[in-house]
């Protein structure tokens, strides 16, 4: 079986999705910054979106949020969206319970709302921390906070707008293993911008190389993520293809950068 299989730019309409895009185009003035964009993501599905710089990803992120007006002919979500950024973006002027409660503002009483924000930091292991300030933590936790904001409201598509690229890289390896555990156990879609091959290779289903506001290429990921070593001489050849796409010059990858083996090796295929 082949570790990816290439396939369109533009994708066939399927009976179940989470988000469904068609003919999508934004320009700002006379830059255009996406073309003609058709993309669908499926309940549950992990998608990678991978481009250089410039070439319109955060800008159909957003779409996606629904954080600008885009037409609804295009741009169809189902369910609740959340999005967690590169930077944390909390309010330094509310503890931490308060900053993963402010997703809940639609919920009715203020009890239930603190209730399911202490939850969801449990799930992310800041249980010592709910009454600490945001300056007070680590990059890392402060990342752990976002992501918790961004699940306590238990969104069918979580969008993470390059979240980890800020952090050392031991940390990024246990929020690559959070993410995975988050991901797993409330069977949400996910689609992650990053300019990492590396780890879109390592967490993603599907990736897709956004090139001048068009899709380019994208491809479907059939290893489990415990065999994805990079090592392995199919997901050596399968990275300088994706790296070519993004015309990139590949480069050897590093033989001990497996950020989910040892978390995932007795944790089914998935």
């Amino acid at each position: 079986m082949a570790f990816l299989k290439s396939s369109p730019g533009s994708l066939e309409p399927t009976p179940e999705h989470v988000a469904r895009i068609r003919s999508h185009s934004r320009a700002f003035g006379r830059h255009q910054v996406l073309r003609e964009i058709d993309l669908d993501i499926h309940p549950g599905e992990f998608v990678a979106l991978l481009g250089r710089s410039g070439c319109g990803k955060s800008t159909l992120l957003r779409s996606l949020a629904r954080l600008d007006k885009v037409p609804a002919s295009e741009v169809q979500v189902t369910g609740r969206t959340s999005v967690a950024f590169q930077e944390p973006r909390l309010l330094p002027w509310r503890r931490v319970l308060d900053n993963v409660a402010l997703a809940l503002l639609n919920t009715p009483r203020r009890g239930e709302r603190a209730a399911l924000a202490e939850q969801t930091l449990e799930e992310v292991g800041l249980t010592d921390k709910l009454d600490a300030w945001p300056l007070r933590l680590s990059g890392g936790q402060a990342q752990r906070v976002s992501l918790a904001r961004a699940l306590v409201s238990n969104p069918s598509l979580m969008l993470l707008d390059e979240p980890f690229s800020a952090l050392d890289a031991l940390t990024r390896i246990e929020m690559h293993q959070l993410v995975i555990e988050l991901w797993r156990r409330h069977s949400m879609a996910i689609l992650i911008v990053t300019h990492d091959v590396d780890e879109a290779l390592a967490l993603a289903d599907r990736l897709v190389v956004l090139d001048e506001g068009r899709i380019a290429q994208s491809w479907r990921i059939e290893l489990p993520r415990s065999d994805r070593a990079p090592s392995q001489p199919e997901v050596a050849r399968t990275r300088a293809e994706v790296l070519k796409a993004l015309g990139v010059k590949p480069t050897p990858p590093n033989p001990n950068r497996n950020p989910l083996k040892n978390n995932v090796d007795n944790q089914g295929a998935a």
